[in-house]
């Protein structure tokens, strides 16, 4: 089924509608007003900042990653954005309109898919969807066409009797998101939506947010899983101390950085000279040999990998399994915001 966005019964911006990776990024770069434009936001809480000038564009018809770590600001920074938090420096606009706590036909096109499941418990899951769209849509029997596509749009309905209690953690993650989704809105926040749920809930949980976005909807996504980001994401924002820190594709953010290829060596007699002589190599970041598996960490560079086998093959190294990996998301998102650990 297509969750199809031209049936709403609210009336809505223009929305580009997209069907694949490719036409979302030749679509979404000459949409005239972007879906959320945030510049130079301030919110203290004190003596701390929380948010420190932040500047935000996202356009219409993408998903866009918002990373950073705990505490980094993307909870303030999109409460803000949902006029749930006042703020002391900035402007935010929403489809080009101010975004204000009394902005409510402009809230009616945001969806909301929190990162702790927001449902109650005394009402079934066919109940719990009606309720989250009386919000928007107050009619009965408008309701009623937009809960069934929610429901089987979520694959909900030999569940839709049953009550939250009764479901198992990706059920819930999957009613969540109906609830959050079934007043069809424009924009949508997903906050960790696969948060401790299995592979087979995961994969469902992104092809259907995939599946929203062809439908027309502008996706704002914020994870821990790196591998999810840049699967799904056509433009991610690294965050942290409440700044911008790089933005870009996967791709490009992956060219901002220093770190290059990781190379994975199987070899069994690797002395401690010539581990040594690895580690002396110029492009070596950092070098681990575990009996079993030399581990190099590279910088960027043309002939790491030949330069590596040229120094174990000159100790008559034997060399058994190879790899060599290109940097990930998560490189990426570890040397811009650092290894320490984070409350």
């Amino acid at each position: 089924m297509t969750y199809d966005h031209t049936t709403t019964a609210t009336s809505t911006p223009t929305a580009v509608t997209p069907t694949t990776a490719e036409t979302r990024t030749a679509d979404t770069s000459t949409a005239a007003t972007p879906a959320i434009s945030v510049a130079k936001l301030v919110k203290r809480y004190g003596d701390m900042v929380a948010l420190d000038h932040f500047d935000l564009d996202i356009r219409q018809g993408e998903i866009f990653g918002l990373l950073g770590p705990n505490g980094s600001g993307k909870t303030t920074a999109i409460n803000c954005i949902l006029a749930l938090l006042s703020y002391d420096a900035g402007a935010i606009r929403v489809f080009g309109e101010p975004m204000t706590p009394t902005s409510y036909a402009l809230k009616r096109h945001i969806g909301l898919v929190p990162q702790n499941v927001a449902v109650f418990n005394e009402l079934t899951v066919e109940e719990n969807i009606d309720y989250f769209c009386s919000l928007y849509v107050a009619r009965k029997a408008d309701r009623a066409p937009l809960v069934e596509e929610a429901i089987d749009f979520t694959g909900l309905g030999e569940f839709r009797r049953f009550r939250p209690g009764k479901l198992s953690g990706g059920l819930l993650r999957r009613l969540n998101i109906a609830c959050g989704v079934a007043h069809k809105p424009d924009l949508i926040f997903f906050d960790e939506p696969t948060v401790a749920v299995d592979p087979q809930s995961r994969n469902a949980i992104l092809e259907g947010i995939e599946r929203l976005n062809a439908a027309g909807a502008t996706i704002v996504y914020t994870s821990h899983y790196m591998e999810e980001v840049e699967q799904i994401c056509d433009r991610i924002l690294i965050m942290d101390h409440g700044r911008h820190l790089a933005l870009g594709t996967a791709d490009e953010l992956k060219s901002m950085i220093d770190t290059g290829e990781r190379i994975t060596v199987e070899t069994l007699d690797l002395g401690d000279e010539t581990l040594a002589h690895v580690r002396a190599l110029g492009f070596v970041v950092e070098a681990d040999w575990n009996g079993r598996e030399l581990d190099v960490r590279c910088r960027r560079g043309d002939h790491n990998l030949v330069d590596l086998l040229g120094v174990l093959r000159s100790a008559d190294v034997n060399v058994g399994h190879l790899t060599s990996r290109p940097p990930t998301l998560n490189d990426v998102f570890l040397e811009l915001t650092g290894k320490a650990l984070r409350d």
